[in-house]
């Protein structure tokens, strides 16, 4: 009986949501255009990165934003770091789907594809990176495999580094708050060259 009277009053309270312009159910069946959907992730833009792989533009709000920092160690390896803000990491075996703010990092060395990455920090072999100066690119990609694009250009972040001993170039991080520290090094002024695409530079001993 008391599962009854249980059932007979989950009922009720379904009739009233109805009235209300309200429905019941577990949302297990959820329609289209209800909650998370492609549509809040951005826009699929025509440009596309060099592996064919489809710009995605960031919908109005909170645009991702990613900095880089490199710094030559003892074994002559270098440590990469980076710097995100309102962007997190997706852990391996996350859905196929694009999801505003989420997703990975692609590194390019001298725009030669790397790694991908699901986290902050990376060492790069020294093998990698022969006598001379190069460029270190980390660009924010979505869970889809598309690029993530802020007024048209990639959310990405470049930093030169010389492998020959020279003088640091600098860092690059992206405009932080002053409530906000970063990873690793101090903040600078970003550079033009796409939103949310903080200044270029590196460090090297």
């Amino acid at each position: 009986m008391s599962w009854t009277r249980g059932a007979a009053a989950a009922l009720a309270v379904c009739v009233l949501l109805l009235t209300g312009s309200a429905g019941c159910g577990s949302g297990d069946g959820e329609e289209p255009g209800t909650g998370a959907s492609p549509a809040s992730a951005g826009r699929l833009l025509g440009d596309t990165d060099e592996d064919g792989r489809r710009y995605r533009e960031a919908d109005a709000g909170p645009a991702p934003e990613v900095g880089i920092v490199v710094k030559p160690n003892a074994d002559d390896s270098w440590d990469v770091r980076l710097t995100v803000r309102d962007f997190r990491f997706s852990p391996a075996g996350t859905e196929a789907t694009a999801v505003a703010g989420r997703g990975v990092a692609h590194l390019f060395v001298d725009g030669d594809f790397l790694t991908l990455l699901r986290g902050p920090r990376h060492r790069l072999p020294a093998g990698l990176v022969p006598r001379g100066t190069h460029h270190v690119t980390v660009r924010l990609y979505a869970d889809d495999g598309t690029v993530w694009a802020v007024d048209g250009e990639p959310v990405e972040s470049t930093a030169d580094i010389t492998a020959s001993g020279s003088e640091p170039t600098g860092a690059t991080e992206p405009t932080l708050r002053e409530d906000e520290a970063p990873l690793g090094a101090a903040a600078v002024p970003p550079r033009t060259g796409g939103h949310g695409s903080p200044g270029r530079g590196g460090e090297a001993s």
